[in-house]
């Protein structure tokens, strides 16, 4: 990736895991504890429970009560994946936090791969750190082979139209630093749904941050129900287009128009 900045070394920095949750009521207490086991005192975790009627969000409520490393954020409605992580990431700014991970409640993403996220942030090497399944080391698990079409060409897709020669644009194992963050200009992303991983790590590439991969292997969900549909695949494939044309014409970053 092309590096324009450089990043002090950021050892034992602070982090936050935002996970969004809806309808993970069999995941997030396993999940936590896994998570504890690899990373420590080093990061806490905040659910973003997106109004589970399943109970999720009262689960998230007596594991944060049991333990102060865990955080909850109640949505009144189910309000998306972007919208989640978004205002977990507000939620975080606001307290302070280093650096901000991006993962699933659903055990897709290992929690073994955080410490080696955890490495490449103390190394201070990075800027934005992208799970990548389709580098060395990486892959996946379980899927159909017209899955694994769908993600691949995704990003194949992604790269042709946005420039950048990111292997895994649409992969949500993520993380980003708080400066990071701050300059992405949240209340201006556009994408809703998973095209929201892409929109993050182009803004991130335009503005000339490092973004550096590191190996995952993603595992299909082990409970409940994937929540990828064909209405993510429409909205990816005009969404990219979209997001080249507005840094084309300088307004990826163009603040909103405000009307009275």
């Amino acid at each position: 990736m092309t590096v324009k900045s450089a990043q002090a070394r950021s050892v034992n920095a602070k982090a936050l895991i935002c996970i969004p949750t809806y309808n993970e009521a069999d995941n997030v207490e396993i999940l936590a504890k896994r998570i504890f086991e690899v990373v420590g005192d080093r990061c806490d975790i905040l659910f973003a429970d997106d109004n589970s009627p399943d109970g999720t969000g009262q689960l998230c409520d007596k594991l944060a009560r049991e333990n102060p490393q865990i955080h909850v954020l109640h949505g009144k409605e189910k309000g998306g994946l972007a919208k989640a992580y978004i205002n977990a990431f507000r939620w975080g700014m606001e307290k302070d936090y280093d650096w901000f991970f991006e993962m699933d409640a659903d055990f897709s993403h290992d929690p073994i791969h955080l410490a080696q996220f955890l490495e490449l942030i103390d190394s201070g090497t990075c800027d934005a750190i992208c799970g990548s399944r389709y580098i060395k080391g990486g892959g996946v698990s379980n899927w159909s082979k017209g899955r694994l079409f769908l993600s691949r060409g995704g990003s194949i897709y992604s790269t042709f139209w946005l420039g950048y020669p990111v292997n895994d644009w649409t992969g949500g194992f993520n993380a980003w630093s708080r400066a990071t963050l701050k300059a992405l200009h949240l209340d201006q992303i556009g994408s809703k749904g998973y095209t929201f991983q892409i929109e993050l790590k182009y803004r991130t590439l335009v503005l000339g941050r490092r973004l550096v991969e590191t190996p995952i292997v993603f595992q299909e969900r082990r409970a409940g129900q994937s929540k990828m549909s064909g209405s993510i695949v429409k909205e990816a494939i005009l969404a990219v287009a979209l997001l080249r044309w507005k840094n084309v014409t300088n307004r990826l970053f163009a603040p909103k128009l405000v009307t009275t």
